[in-house]
């Protein structure tokens, strides 16, 4: 069958394979993207699972933190100028504060009037592409912080203790959890949060590249489970070594943090947006 170029550049961009060997993969699944995607990863040609790098979409993320209810959003357009336009701004901060302090639903027709009305002045097309709220209570906070308006994060902590949300260090640290987030783009916050199909297929994969390395069927398992254990480090905030010490993982820093202040302390949600990025 014929390979379009097309196909084996969107390939290339998604996986950092080589162009021969994504036509080969293609050639392979008989043009089946997801299934040349999966025998590039069984080969060890394909880059780790990760968020994009080539988010494509124009626009900026928004964030606010409320008493009790925070809130993040994307606003798309179609040039950077309109991101970076004044009026776009105050749109997107009207829209967030809309969700979080008055707890509007991001799907209600007046915020899309809102942005419709701006379509009509800057004569540019610009949408209201997701948005999402976090809640928390007496025992919880949440953190916010934007990059440059093109990345945003919301991080919800909670404690047994609600004077253990006030020390310096436990606040410095959920601050750096943002930050981390914003920096890495973790898939998931736990091991317990990655699905059982995600699980599966990653398993497949690692058992086929152990098989390729002609390893005997005894020691396969072993392999399997040390690639599974370093996938984990990578995609699962919770495993992946702290942005501030990258010798500790992050749920070793929280339990550090959580005796220093005497109490439990534990991060328990996280919202990451990306402009442009698939939802």
């Amino acid at each position: 069958m014929e390979i379009k170029a097309e196909d084996v550049k969107a390939l290339r961009e998604k996986t950092g394979a080589g162009m021969m060997d994504c036509k080969k993969a293609l050639t392979q699944a008989e043009g089946d993207f997801a299934r040349a995607e999966k025998i590039l990863k069984e080969q060890g040609l394909a880059a780790a699972a990760k968020r994009s790098d080539r988010a494509t979409n124009e626009g900026r993320i928004f964030t606010k933190v409320c008493p009790g209810r925070a809130a993040i959003a994307e606003l798309s357009c179609e040039t950077d100028f309109v991101a970076r336009n004044a009026d776009f701004v105050k749109l997107g901060e009207g829209i967030v504060l809309s969700i979080a302090a008055d707890k509007k639903d991001p799907g209600a027709p007046e915020l899309a009037d809102a942005v419709k009305d701006l379509v009509a002045t800057v004569k540019e097309n610009m949408a209201l592409r997701r948005a999402e709220a976090l809640e928390y209570g007496a025992l919880g906070v949440v953190v916010d912080y934007v990059h440059e308006g093109r990345i945003g994060v919301l991080v919800k902590a909670s404690a047994d203790k609600a004077e253990a949300l006030l020390d310096a260090a436990v606040k410095a640290f959920v601050s750096d959890c943002a930050l981390h987030i914003a920096a890495f783009g973790p898939l998931f916050l736990s091991e317990k949060d990655v699905s059982a199909a995600y699980l599966k297929e990653q398993e497949e994969i690692f058992t086929k590249q152990a098989e390729n390395l002609g390893k005997p069927a005894n020691v396969l398992q072993g392999i399997v489970k040390g690639k599974m254990k370093k996938h984990f480090s990578e995609i699962c905030f919770l495993e992946q070594p702290f942005v501030r010490d990258e010798k500790r993982s992050v749920k070793q820093v929280l339990a550090d943090i959580g005796r220093q202040a005497g109490a439990a302390i534990s991060i328990d949600a996280y919202i990451y947006y990306r402009v442009g990025e698939d939802t």
